[in-house]
């Protein structure tokens, strides 16, 4: 072969490579378990102490973005090759399944109805639904809840699980957390019901609510990740085992939490 053939035949195979890596799109590949460098998290910023916004230093916190590194150090030998993204009841699962994150770390309750669109994980948090209501309140139970105005979250099954059981009352959903709290703090709504654990956080950061009602449903928390993807959910699973068994888990918990877990 002729010297100019040759190079135009280099030029034109690195054109058309060129082009190819130009058709693929702009979107990277979702992130799976294997050879892993980075893994994109989703998480919550409005759920004190498991994941929110210090004021002091305006970075998100909170004990599932603790449990959320640690899992990634373990799988990848870096807890620096996490990404945090932002997500909410609503946008956590869409996002999941589109490949703009790896996997959800936000508070979520394992669910059926979710299993059909994701995988979970072992339960990394046992969390049960009750209820929050201003200290002067006469609601103390579920049975109490006749014809008062109930507060949950969109992208929740708390307000399903309060037209079933108590079907008189009168259930609104907002947004996100954030609002609901407003809601209920600026009188338009007579209790607020989500995860105890999250009620919690509100009454330890919001003096004169207090949680009533006891536990309404036991709701586990778990870890998602894409639907099929085993290689995945094998090594969350795998990692949540070694922090428990090294006592990392309990530190996490303790520092978050300010009890041992039961």
């Amino acid at each position: 072969m002729k010297k100019w053939q040759k190079n135009l035949s280099i030029t034109v195979a690195s054109v058309l490579l060129t082009v190819s890596m130009a058709g693929c799109g702009g979107k990277a590949e979702p992130a799976s378990g294997k050879d892993q460098k980075k893994i994109s998290v989703g998480i919550g910023a409005d759920a004190f102490p498991f994941g929110y916004v210090d004021t002091g230093d305006n970075k998100t916190k909170g004990f599932d973005l603790d449990i959320a590194a640690a899992i990634v150090k373990d799988i990848t030998g870096s807890e620096d090759n996490i990404e945090y993204v932002e997500v909410n009841g609503k946008t956590r699962i869409p996002m999941l399944k589109n490949g703009d994150i790896d996997l959800i770390v936000r508070t979520m309750t394992i669910t059926e109805e979710r299993k059909q669109e994701v995988d979970f994980s072992d339960p990394y948090f046992s969390a049960g639904q009750s209820l929050l209501v201003p200290e002067n309140s006469a609601i103390t139970s579920i049975a109490d809840l006749k014809g008062k105005k109930v507060i949950a979250v969109k992208g929740t099954r708390d307000g399903k699980v309060i037209e079933e059981k108590s079907p008189e009352a009168v259930v609104s959903e907002y947004e996100n957390l954030g609002e609901a709290f407003t809601a209920l703090s600026t009188g338009k709504g007579d209790v607020l019901t989500t995860d105890n654990a999250i009620l919690m956080g509100l009454a330890l950061e919001n003096p004169g609510y207090k949680l009533v009602g006891g536990v309404i449903e036991d709701q586990p928390w778990g870890i998602a990740v894409r639907k099929g993807d085993k290689e995945m959910l094998d090594k969350v699973n795998a990692s949540l085992k070694k922090l428990k068994e090294t006592g990392e888990y309990d530190k996490i918990y303790e520092k978050w939490l300010k009890q041992k877990p039961e």
